[in-house]
């Protein structure tokens, strides 16, 4: 239990620290808007990465600039953080992005040497690529990206194979 709640603490006080910086831009707004200002949803992975299936939140701190927050509540419950950078395409709405950030996860194994369930933290570095559409005309933002992940602490393992979709709800202009 102190590990989820140092886990979480860690990341509400690295969200929190985009959010000053975001609020600090919003006073100094650029002609350039995103296509939305906030978005709350849902990413389904293909593969097992620490963050598979997941609740996805996104805000843009300025027009090309967001930060992505995922959370798996599944085994292994996992937390993590993105500073997402958006390109557009010729096609509006249509942007394609590229990331940098980690993750926090917890986990339960079983030890069959000691007979007993083990919980094990996990911490490791993500990127992504991928591409990003907002509709037009309805509140709806779809994603699809490549999302491989480096584990740094428990084992070093490398899951490059996880590709995801997203739908979400947006907020705001």
């Amino acid at each position: 239990m102190k590990q989820i709640l140092t886990g979480f603490l860690l990341f509400t006080g690295i969200v929190s620290g985009y959010s000053v910086k975001a609020q600090e831009m919003t006073e100094t707004k650029s002609v350039d808007q995103p296509a939305y200002k906030m978005a709350v949803g849902i990413r389904l992975s293909s593969a097992p990465a620490m963050i598979n299936n997941s609740v996805s939140f996104k805000y843009f701190m300025t027009h090309r600039t967001a930060v992505e927050a995922l959370v798996s509540f599944c085994d292994p419950f996992a937390l993590g953080a993105l500073v997402e950078f958006y390109n557009p395409l010729r096609t509006s709405g249509l942007q394609w992005f590229y990331v940098a950030g980690g993750y926090l996860g917890f986990s339960k194994e079983y030890n069959a040497e000691k007979a007993i369930e083990e919980r094990k933290t996990y911490f490791g570095g993500q990127g992504i690529v991928g591409l990003d559409y907002k509709f037009e005309n309805i509140p709806l933002n779809l994603s699809l990206d490549w999302k491989p992940e480096l584990n740094l602490v428990q084992d070093i393992n490398f899951e490059p194979a996880a590709l995801g979709f997203t739908a979400r709800f947006t907020f705001g202009h």
